[in-house]
C-alpha cells in the first residue's frame, strides 16, 4: 500500500514530540468530534444511542476544527485509531490508500436517498469511503443599494458570467466600490470558489475513471472569467479568503459575493437591502450548478468496532436527525436528502431556494490521493492569474500537469 507522504507528514512531527492517547480509550467506539461545543441534535443521538447499546458505547471527543482532523491521522498512523472521526470527504482517497479507513457500503436505497451527486463526493473504485455528515453549496449575493446607486436594477441580479462582470465593472466605475468580493488568499476555500466557476460551465476536474482533465475549454473559460473580474474586485485579492470577503459586503463594501447558506442568518437583521439568486452561469452551462462540499464520518482500521462504528455513523445521520441539524440555519448547512420537510423549508426561507437549486448540476470535490498537493496546485493557478504573473492558458496548462502528481 503506497503511503501518503504529504498526510502522515504532520502525524510524524507529532508523534515525534508527543505520544497521543487514542480518544476515550475507556469507550468502545471513540469518536473525533470537529468544533468549538457538540451541537444539541448530535449529544442527544449520543445518549439515544449509549442507552440502546451499553456494550458498544460511543464516547466523543470535542477537538477545535483545526486540529481535529491532524489528530484522527496522528492516532492511526501510530496504530491507535479512534473509531470514527469527522472529516473533509475530500481526504477520503487520501485515508483510504494509506490504508487507514475501512470502506461503508451503502445500499441501493441509500443512495438514492441522497440529493444528486452526494455520494459522488464519498466514492473511488467503485466504493464508498464515508457517510456524509455535511453538506454546502453557494449562491450569489448581492447588494441592492449598490445596484442602484450603480444604475442597475436592484431586483435583477446577473444571471450569466458575461452580466456578473459587468456589473462590477459599473458599480466599481460609479460607485468607487468592489463590484466583486474575490477570494484568492492562500486557504482552501479559494480553490472552492473557483471550482464553483468550473461546476457553472459545466466543467470536469477528473473524468469517471479518476483522469485529470483540467485542462479544458470549459475550465479555461471558468480561469479566463476570474481573470476578468479581478480589475473590479477588491484591492488586493490575494490578502482576502472567503469569510473575509463576506465581511467586507456585510459592511456594504463590495457588490456581489458567493457565499453559503451562513450569510443569511448574518444578512437578516442587517440594515443591508441584499438578494441572493443562483450563481451566474457559463456559456457551456447546462443549468444552475456549484461545487458540491461535504463533510463525513470516515471509519478507522484497527479498532475492531468497525462493523458497530458504521452502524452509529448512519444513526447518527439517520435523515430525520439529519434535517433537524441541517434545518438549524446558521452554520451554512443544505440539506443532505430531498424530502417533504425540506421543501416546506425552503417554501418559508425562500433565500434557500437557490441552495438548493444549484444541486442538480453541481459537481464533488475532486478526490486525489495527495488533495494538499492538489489544492496548492489550484490555489496557485488561480493567484498567478489575479495577479497577471500568468495567462490563463499558460496558468491552466501548469496546473493541469502539477497535480498529475496528486493522482
Amino acid at each position: 500500500m503506497r503511503t501518503s507522504l504529504s498526510l502522515l507528514a504532520g502525524a510524524a512531527a507529532l508523534l515525534a514530540s508527543a505520544a497521543l492517547p487514542s480518544a476515550a480509550s475507556a469507550a468502545d467506539i471513540s469518536f473525533i468530534y470537529c468544533g468549538d461545543a457538540i451541537n444539541p441534535v448530535h449529544d442527544k443521538a449520543f445518549k439515544e444511542w449509549n442507552e440502546k447499546n451499553p456494550d458498544s458505547k460511543v464516547a466523543p471527543e470535542l477537538v477545535g476544527w483545526e486540529q481535529c482532523q491532524d489528530k484522527a491521522t496522528t492516532l492511526a498512523a501510530a496504530g491507535n485509531p479512534v473509531g470514527l472521526a469527522y472529516v473533509g470527504s475530500r481526504t477520503l482517497k487520501q485515508f483510504a490508500q494509506n490504508d487507514l479507513i475501512v470502506p461503508i457500503p451503502m445500499t441501493d436505497e441509500e443512495k438514492k436517498s441522497y440529493q444528486p451527486h452526494i455520494v459522488d463526493t464519498v466514492t473511488f473504485d467503485d466504493q464508498q469511503w464515508g457517510v456524509p455528515i455535511a453538506f454546502s453549496t453557494k449562491a450569489l449575493f448581492w447588494n441592492k443599494e449598490l445596484f442602484e446607486k450603480a444604475g442597475l436594477d436592484p431586483e435583477k441580479p446577473p444571471k450569466t458570467w458575461a452580466e456578473e462582470i459587468a456589473f462590477a465593472k459599473q458599480i466599481k466605475e460609479k460607485t468607487g466600490i468592489a463590484g466583486y468580493g474575490l477570494p484568492a488568499k492562500t486557504f482552501d476555500n479559494t480553490m472552492h470558489q473557483f471550482l464553483h466557476y468550473v461546476y457553472t460551465n459545466d466543467g470536469k476536474v477528473t473524468d469517471a475513471d479518476g483522469n485529470v482533465t483540467l485542462d479544458s475549454p470549459q475550465i479555461l473559460a471558468a480561469l479566463q472569467a476570474v481573470k476578468d473580474i479581478t480589475p473590479y474586485s477588491e484591492e488586493g485579492p490575494t490578502a482576502y479568503e472567503q469569510n473575509e470577503v463576506r465581511a467586507i459586503f456585510l459592511d456594504g463594501k463590495a457588490g456581489m459575493i458567493q457565499n453559503s447558506t451562513g450569510a443569511i442568518s448574518r444578512l437578516e437583521g442587517t440594515k443591508l437591502k441584499w438578494g441572493v439568486a443562483n450563481l451566474p452561469l457559463g456559456p457551456d452551462a447546462k443549468g444552475p450548478g456549484t461545487l458540491l462540499i461535504t463533510d463525513s464520518l470516515a471509519v478507522f482500521k484497527g479498532t475492531g468496532m468497525e462493523d458497530k462504528a458504521i452502524e452509529f455513523a448512519k444513526f447518527i445521520t439517520e435523515p430525520k436527525r439529519q434535517e433537524e441539524y441541517e434545518l438549524q440555519g446558521n452554520d451554512g448547512l443544505v440539506p443532505l436528502r430531498p424530502s417533504a420537510t425540506v421543501d416546506e423549508f425552503v417554501a418559508k426561507h425562500p433565500a434557500w431556494k437557490p441552495f438548493v437549486e444549484g444541486i442538480q448540476y453541481g459537481g464533488p470535490e475532486p478526490l486525489f490521493t495527495d488533495y494538499k498537493g492538489f489544492q496548492d496546485a489550484m490555489i496557485a493557478m488561480v493567484q498567478s492569474v489575479v495577479t497577471g504573473k500568468a495567462s490563463p492558458e499558460d496558468a491552466l496548462k501548469k496546473a493541469a500537469a502539477d497535480v498529475e502528481q496528486y493522482k
